[in-house]
């Protein structure tokens, strides 16, 4: 018995949703694909139109481990306007509804953009890299009055179309920047996946203080006494604002990850300390999402 359709592009009692993305060789499919990806969907790229239907049934069966899938088809299958044309009618009586997202661009910018990376257009064969292009907006334009959604990405940076690719696709948790605050001991090294880097070590080391040695940042007692040292509120409410203009213009790049590394001399007291209520104050700004790690802790 197969599923009904439902309105986001899924199956009911498997939420599973499908994009097809398709559109001019050099419009931008594989800035899409990678949009896709990082928005969590899994993403197959010229899948041989008679398996489509059946990775996606296979998806929907996964337990929620697939839940967004999106193929990207091109030219280079050759019968492609009537395989994508089968492929989508299967999937709609199949019980699911995928949208279809038609990406396009001026021959100008299609010519320069070829030119630029020194490659043929997949159509061209003994011709002009021009005929090409017109070759495929021919063969294309159906599919393209039938699509779901066009972008022309002629005037459009990278930044920008991956921009509207996650206004169409995006939820909210996926267009969030995902930022690890990593607490580390100098002494063993700097982290080396480290996007930004603060070195805690201008605040007194509580390993000096015999009824705190023992306890971490994690312990109040520790935590307090770090934390109630002049300059260590300072310090965090300005690299806080730092942080949110680091965010902001992260998101505005389309950078989806930021590890932000906070060491002192053993990554057992200061750094740990400051990463917990760092932390805490990133996790209250919208756009972010936060996790604590202490790379060190329990090392000494």
């Amino acid at each position: 018995m197969r599923a009904t359709p439902v309105d986001e592009g899924g199956v009911e009692g498997t939420g599973i949703e499908v994009a097809v993305v398709t559109g001019l060789s050099g419009a931008g499919r594989s800035t899409a694909a990678k949009c896709l990806e990082d928005l969590g969907w899994f993403v197959v790229d010229n899948l041989p139109p008679e398996l489509i239907v059946t990775m996606v049934e296979l998806g929907a069966r996964s337990n929620a481990v697939i839940t967004r899938v999106a193929v990207v088809m091109d030219v280079r299958s050759r019968a492609f306007t009537d395989d994508l044309a089968s492929v989508i009618k299967d999937l709609d009586a199949s019980g699911y509804k995928p949208r279809v997202l038609f990406l396009e661009a001026t021959d100008a910018v299609l010519v320069r953009r070829f030119e630029q990376v020194r490659r043929g257009h997949p159509m061209q064969g003994e011709g002009r890299l021009v005929d090409g292009i017109t070759a495929e907006r021919a063969l294309l334009a159906r599919l393209r009055a039938e699509a779901d959604l066009v972008l022309d990405t002629s005037a459009l940076s990278v930044h920008q179309l991956r921009a509207k690719i996650e206004d169409t696709f995006g939820t909210e948790a996926s267009t969030h920047t995902r930022v690890t605050v990593l607490s580390f001991g100098y002494k063993y090294g700097l982290p080396m996946d480290a996007d930004l880097v603060m070195d805690v070590r201008f605040l007194p080391n509580p390993f000096w203080i015999p009824e705190l040695r023992e306890f971490t940042g994690q312990d109040a007692d520790v935590r307090n006494y770090v934390l109630g040292q002049e300059g260590a509120e300072e310090f965090l409410e300005r690299y806080h604002e730092l942080l949110r203009l680091v965010g902001a213009g992260y998101r505005r790049e389309g950078k989806r990850y930021l590890t932000l590394a906070v060491g002192c001399t053993g990554g057992k007291h200061r750094s740990v300390a400051l990463s917990e209520e760092l932390a805490g104050r990133l996790a209250t700004e919208d756009g972010m999402a936060v996790t604590v790690v202490h790379r060190d802790l329990g090392r000494e």
